[in-house]
């Protein structure tokens, strides 16, 4: 087995050197909100204390996986991008001795700042995991990780009715069926529908 005593006892000099750290910021709004650590602080503390042991942490690996989710809200497109990175850090002393170390994050944006949330989540998460640093009262991990963070409503998945369908056809027969009792709020409870195409469904019902 490989001698890494120096790289060892350079770690354990970090985690004697930060002994904790509190959950000085408010993240997020309203449900979604929680107390956390800022990024800059967790670097700051972390490259001081590294510095001193004669360590150095560098990025050797990520991987990525984007999920995109979109959907209207009236005339307006939103979507929402959830990115998670996995990642692989080198953990290095300056006798040379060395250790990989894992990470993990994940940011949602409505942008392209996913990927920038994720990544800097996984460096702070390792961070102190690493090291066994105790953050408050519990670990950011308990809690839904991101800055903005908002879950994106579900997809809707009704189909869309329109004109000179078969679809179309057989709604309007119903609604015009006045035995079935089929109202036009069942209608658009069930199929996605334009103004302009409830208009003539109306249209085409009272023919």
């Amino acid at each position: 087995m490989e001698n890494k005593s120096k790289l060892a006892k350079a770690i354990i000099s970090v985690m004697k050197e930060v002994k904790g750290m509190e959950k000085n910021s408010r993240v997020g709004s309203g449900n979604y909100a929680y107390d956390g650590t800022k990024d800059q602080d967790v670097k700051e503390v972390f490259n001081e204390a590294l510095a001193k042991a004669g360590l150095c942490i560098l990025p050797i690996d990520i991987k990525e996986q984007t999920q995109v989710d979109r959907w209207q809200e009236g005339d307006r497109m939103k979507q929402s991008i959830f990115t998670k990175v996995t990642t692989k850090y080198l953990l290095l002393h300056e006798s040379g001795e060395s250790i990989e170390l894992s990470g993990y994050g994940h940011g949602v944006d409505n942008q392209d700042k996913g990927a920038g949330k994720a990544t800097t989540y996984a460096l702070k998460n390792t961070l102190l995991l690493s090291f066994l640093t105790p953050v408050g009262k519990m670990s950011d991990t308990d809690a839904t990780h991101s800055n903005d963070h908002q879950t994106p409503p579900k997809k809707n998945t009704r189909e869309w009715l329109n004109p000179n369908t078969m679809t179309w056809s057989n709604v309007v027969k119903a609604l015009s069926d006045t035995s079935k009792s089929y109202t036009l709020a069942q209608v658009k409870s069930k199929y996605k529908i334009s103004t302009a195409n409830e208009i003539k469904l109306k249209e085409d019902v009272n023919k």
